[in-house]
């Protein structure tokens, strides 16, 4: 079994990370992929992360450096799959297209007011997942 969780550095989506985890201890052979999108429309300073690579490594890391630990902390090596785009969009293309079991989100992220206004990532993919999707609070 291949369970994915979408994370953006919130706390929500360690919430997530830490629920996947709890999965993939109790489901013989199933590996777990983090899946970390830049939207460089969302991104504060999206100019200098575009045109410099390793400014884009670093902001990566950033973000996901916290579940990558986490996973390894409960004994889980962890894929890392990098997607660039809209968060969304992105998330449901490449989930779509992949051998994913079971997606796992975080019901608020990083931009919980915009969100408010446009209708939350988490609730856009829900509506176009071809697998399950679990959202943790």
């Amino acid at each position: 079994m291949n369970i994915a969780v979408a994370v953006d550095g919130s706390e929500s989506a360690l919430r997530a990370t830490q629920h996947a985890l709890m999965l993939v201890q109790y489901l013989p052979e199933t590996h777990l992929e983090i899946i970390f999108v830049t939207d460089f429309s969302k991104v504060e300073d999206e100019r200098l992360l575009s045109q410099s690579p390793k400014n884009l490594a670093a902001y990566q890391k950033k973000n996901i450096q916290p579940v990558v630990k986490l996973a390894r902390e409960a004994g889980v090596e962890p894929k890392v799959t990098l997607l660039k785009g809209q968060t969304g969009p992105a998330i449901i293309k490449y989930v779509n297209a992949s051998e994913v079991d079971q997606l796992i989100l975080g019901s608020r992220g990083l931009t919980a007011f915009k969100g408010l206004i446009f209708g939350s990532v988490s609730e856009k993919v829900v509506k176009r997942m071809s697998c399950p999707v679990t959202l943790v609070k």
